[in-house]
């Protein structure tokens, strides 16, 4: 899915990692309700009365949810409320916004900020909510780092995907209809 090396303009527009950082936060808050509210809806459907009944398929209904409403927004405009509050937008080596099968890829790709630290606390066998805490605010470090080591400065989920963040604020974006799946 990668789309070659990173455009000549990629490293001069690519957002701060403090500004993604607070994009993602300003993303989990919004993401809350959305999470609420899809739970909520989960628990009706499937007249779930125990928090450990269903938690499984509560987990896989709410992973696609999110997958629903990343992808979606991410093919359509490029942008979520919260990155375009930033000023951060998603989009391949040409300018468009991703197709929807690379912006679900993405989505998929971009749970590396997270799983390697939740499957090494599940493989120790720790229980502590405090210390999964720890771990996955040291693993989200070290992955953020890792753009660093890039002349892009793009995370290895946007590098596998073929995306790019980029800064609005140092160009205009595309028209949304701009998608690399649509006809030439």
């Amino acid at each position: 899915m990668t789309g070659g090396g990173p455009p000549a303009w990629a490293a001069s527009r690519a957002p701060a990692m403090r500004r993604r950082l607070a994009c993602m936060l300003y993303e989990a808050v919004l993401l809350f309700g959305v999470v609420m509210v899809a739970g909520l809806a989960y628990g009706m459907v499937t007249e779930q009365r125990n928090a450990l009944q269903g938690n499984t398929g509560l987990q896989v209904f709410l992973f696609i949810v999110l997958g629903v409403y990343f992808a979606g927004l991410w093919s359509s405009s490029g942008q979520t409320l919260a990155m375009k509050t930033w000023h951060i937008r998603v989009q391949t080596a040409d300018g468009r916004v991703p197709s929807r099968s690379r912006a679900a890829a993405r989505y998929v790709a971009s749970w590396l900020w997270f799983v390697p630290a939740l499957a090494s606390a599940h493989a120790a066998a720790i229980r502590s909510v405090g210390f999964m805490a720890c771990m996955v605010g040291v693993g989200m470090a070290a992955y953020a780092l890792l753009a660093r080591l890039r002349a892009d400065r793009q995370l290895p989920h946007d590098v596998l995907c073929g995306t790019w963040l980029v800064d609005t604020r140092q160009s205009p974006a595309p028209p949304a209809q701009l998608r690399d799946d649509a006809p030439a």
